[in-house]
């Protein structure tokens, strides 16, 4: 196949629209079923760069939840605890393989976003995580292969029409890449920058201890931020991205918000929420939005009178300020990556908020020796990596 009609492209006025290879050659993907869109295939080959990444760097099955041309989350497939399997509401699903641990890590640490998501698999797809997918809300899938069972599985999806691709895993694109606007073609080299623990630079900071898996965990997010829309920030804990702030003009509110998505990703971990007493007819996708309304500063939304009987048996108490900064300090050793240089040390204050610990960032500021030392004052141990990851 060397082109696919699509219905449309980014809205349904833009028509007529098609993928291709300019080269004349085959497309690099099989659509095994459904029919992807524009945004569909945008979303499955930047989430298949990165899942292919994130596996080469950790040696591990990766997987990768992305709306609108960013991810909602990535994680590579690491056991998940029980307080993991509750907050990601897999605990009924018995023991998962390492690649649905992935996409359960993936799509859990911030489940609003990854709402309607395009999932993207490392490895080939199995029954686990075919079982695990099929009850959550997506639009489609890319991987390398599925397993049989797995691939009639996903074909039951959206009433037989879930979107299901099999990517060529020794596809290497051209080293040139093009695109077009307002009728002006942009050319550039594609970013090859391999992301590996060589990627990581020098350390400047007074600490330099700096265990194996903080290590992982800053390679995770500096290739989560290699496909994340700039200017982006990732914070990231125990093999995934726990908060993305992604698209942001200005890095202080990249930080804050990807802070505040960590901070929400630990919150649903504490015992008042993990004690919510939902009703038990109460669907997933309606338990994480009353959940992201009950930690938040509109909890009253859903604990008012009228409001909290459709949803809980019980009235919850209110989950306070104090009660939720006494929780978040609870959380330690996160690890932040930044796709440019911290222009100021208020960023490094502002994950010192959310736990963060170690940083990997370019480096280059004017004011480098003030986000130094705000590091310092925290015993934090920062990276200098040397090489931006702007993606647009």
């Amino acid at each position: 196949m060397r082109e696919f009609e699509l219905k449309y492209g980014c809205n349904p006025n833009q028509k007529p629209s098609r993928v291709y290879m300019e080269n004349g050659n085959e497309l690099p993907f099989e659509v095994l079923n459904g029919r992807p869109g524009y945004i569909n295939l945008l979303d499955a080959f930047n989430g298949w760069q990165l899942v292919k990444e994130l596996r080469n760097a950790t040696g591990l099955p990766a997987a990768t939840s992305f709306k609108h041309v960013s991810p909602a989350g990535a994680a590579v497939g690491l056991p998940l605890n029980d307080t993991e399997k509750k907050i990601y509401w897999v605990d009924d699903l018995g023991e998962l393989s390492p690649l649905a641990s992935a996409y359960a890590r993936a799509r859990g640490a911030d489940r609003m976003s990854s709402y309607g998501d395009f999932i993207a698999l490392s490895d080939v797809c199995d029954r686990d995580t075919a079982k695990l997918i099929k009850r959550e809300v997506s639009d489609g899938i890319i991987a390398p292969g599925y397993e049989d069972e797995a691939l009639e599985i996903l074909k039951e999806k959206k009433k037989g029409n879930y979107c299901v691709l099999k990517m060529d895993p020794d596809f290497i694109p051209e080293e040139k890449e093009r695109k077009q606007v307002f009728g002006v073609i942009f050319e550039q080299g594609r970013n090859n920058a391999l992301i590996d623990e060589g990627f990581l630079g020098d350390i400047v900071t007074i600490n330099k201890d700096i265990p194996d898996s903080a290590k992982r965990d800053l390679l995770i997010s500096l290739i989560v931020l290699k496909y994340t829309q700039s200017n982006s920030v990732a914070y990231a804990k125990g093999g995934q991205a726990i908060g993305i702030g992604a698209g942001q003009q200005s890095r202080i509110h990249c930080t804050r918000l990807a802070g505040q998505k960590a901070d929400n990703w630990f919150l649903r971990q504490s015992p008042q929420v993990l004690g919510l007493p939902f009703l038990d007819e109460i669907r997933r996708a309606d338990r994480d939005n009353a959940i992201d309304i009950y930690i938040g500063n509109e909890y009253e939304d859903v604990l008012r009178d009228g409001s909290w009987q459709r949803i809980f048996k019980t009235r919850p108490e209110v989950f306070t300020e104090e009660d939720k900064r006494s929780w978040i300090d609870k959380n330690t050793d996160v690890a932040l990556g930044s796709d440019a240089f911290f222009p100021f040390g208020d960023n490094v204050e502002r994950a010192k908020k959310s736990g963060v610990k170690y940083i990997a960032q370019p480096g280059g500021s004017i004011r480098d020796d003030n986000v130094i030392e705000t590091a310092d004052k925290y015993g934090m141990v920062m990276y200098f990596t040397g090489l931006r990851l702007f993606h647009h």
